[in-house]
């Protein structure tokens, strides 16, 4: 698998981590959760695994502290354009295979089993109007 690395570096007002912008004001724990594929259970890992206090800003971290974030994020976790690539390929997977899953991305319908009678508006799209239905009016 190919590994592009996790590159940190403190520029000014933003810090740059695996390809993403983060605003160095914020507490590290709030900042990592910026980059794809880290939620607020891993960066709270993140940080208990490298020892940096919960209320530390980005902007306080150290060198060597950027260093080992980096070094713990590119070794134990698969983020950005590797997560987002195997995301996209599992979901082509299905579509291949033609299962009920697959199928129902194929036609953009939504996939984990709800109604699409009314609703369901954000996976099928604007309503269209449908030709020559008239609305009943009332005598």
């Amino acid at each position: 698998m190919a590994c592009f690395g996790v590159v940190i570096a403190i520029e000014g007002l933003v810090a740059r981590i695996a390809g993403v912008n983060i605003p160095t004001g914020k507490r590290v724990i709030i900042a990592l959760q910026y980059i794809y594929g880290i939620g607020p259970k891993f960066a709270n890992e993140i940080c208990d695994a490298l020892k940096i206090p919960a209320p530390k800003r980005v902007n306080q971290l150290t060198d060597h502290e950027v260093l080992q974030i980096r070094e713990y994020i590119d070794k134990n976790y698969q983020v950005e354009g590797d997560l987002r690539r195997e995301v996209s390929m599992n979901i082509k997977r299905l579509m291949d295979l033609a299962c009920y899953r697959g199928l129902r991305h194929r036609k953009g319908l939504p996939v984990r089993g709800q109604r699409t009678h009314t609703n369901a508006r954000t996976r099928k799209g604007p309503a269209k109007p449908i030709a020559g239905k008239k609305l009943a009016t009332k005598k």
